[in-house]
């Protein structure tokens, strides 16, 4: 269970749910597959797949849950053909153009009747509630997906008060100074040899470095030239490497080798119990983490949470 991406969300009020209380009240809105006429459907699965029932899986203080978003798969092309031969037909029929309006319901009707036999696709979204770091982290990269799951998590609950945390120092800038030389990031966390900048323009242009060492000139002259660092590569104590934004988004996590042998000596083969461990020791990673982030940012801005 280890996520490939972490989005960050403080809760800003106390967040009394036990582990029991979750389940019961995830399980009032548990998924179900899409029926006949459903363009999509949404609900809570269990985050052990086909290892588990439980919507709800616990591992010291984090809560971990699953959002299944299941959607009909109808191709535009599809569509468009059988609409086109029925427009044909119906203009035919009438001696006449049909009108906008008359074209627009039978595209309607075109895909009530195909939605049936659509096939649909499935989004898994996971997520886990840490209540003793006032934390919510979510597996996605997207703002859009991330607020997907927090909204079916405010639904469920009755309410879900979260916010991206605030930092003292804008991250760009920050970034900008550790490859400029001007500051250095704290102990522990490491540019690696990936970035991305953007011009300070409104309309500014985009370069993305890969694979060159990131105090050479090529990097110098383009942050000699109003370009900031609104994406760093960094690598976190061995343990963990990943692309941070601008945003304090964590894209493309991945795990060291050390995480993985210890995965190994403590969970044999076993699936729920390497499940478990692996959680266990990402979510452990990510506790250590995150307060260095946030410190490596001047801090976290409490007062914005009352904001």
């Amino acid at each position: 269970m280890w996520f490939r991406n972490a989005r960050l969300y403080r809760i800003t009020k106390a967040f009394e749910w036990s582990a029991e209380a979750l389940e019961e009240a995830l399980a009032k809105r548990a998924f179900q597959p899409c029926g006949p006429q459903d363009t999509e459907r949404m609900g809570w699965v269990s985050p052990l797949g086909r290892d588990g029932d439980q919507l709800v899986f616990t591992s010291g203080e984090c809560h971990l849950v699953c959002l299944r978003r299941e959607e009909k798969v109808l191709p535009p092309a599809v569509i468009r053909e059988e609409v086109d031969e029925r427009v044909a037909a119906a203009e035919e029929e009438q001696g006449r153009p049909l009108r906008r309006k008359e074209k627009t319901e039978i595209k309607e009707q075109v895909t009530l009747e195909l939605l049936p036999r659509a096939f649909t696709k499935s989004r898994f979204i996971h997520a886990y509630i840490a209540p003793s770091q006032e934390l919510v982290v979510v597996d996605s990269a997207s703002s859009n997906a991330a607020e997907t799951l927090l909204s079916e998590l405010r639904e469920t609950l009755g309410s879900m008060p979260v916010r991206p945390p605030a930092v003292q120092q804008s991250p760009a800038f920050t970034m900008t100074q550790w490859l400029r030389g001007e500051a250095h990031p704290p102990a522990g966390l490491v540019p690696a040899d990936e970035c991305e900048l953007r011009d300070d323009e409104e309309q500014g242009g985009v370069v993305r470095i890969k694979g060159v060492g990131l105090d050479g000139d090529e990097v110098r002259a383009h942050l000699d030239n109003a370009m900031s660092v609104t994406r760093l590569a960094l690598d976190w104590e061995d343990q963990l490497s990943f692309m941070l934004d601008d945003e304090l988004t964590i894209r493309r996590l991945r795990f060291g080798d050390d995480l993985k042998e210890k995965l190994d000596d403590d969970a044999g083969d076993d699936r729920v119990a390497r499940f478990d461990a692996a959680f266990s020791l990402m979510t452990l990673e990510l506790s250590r983490l995150v307060p260095a982030l946030l410190e490596a940012f001047g801090g976290e801005d409490r007062s914005a949470l009352s904001a």
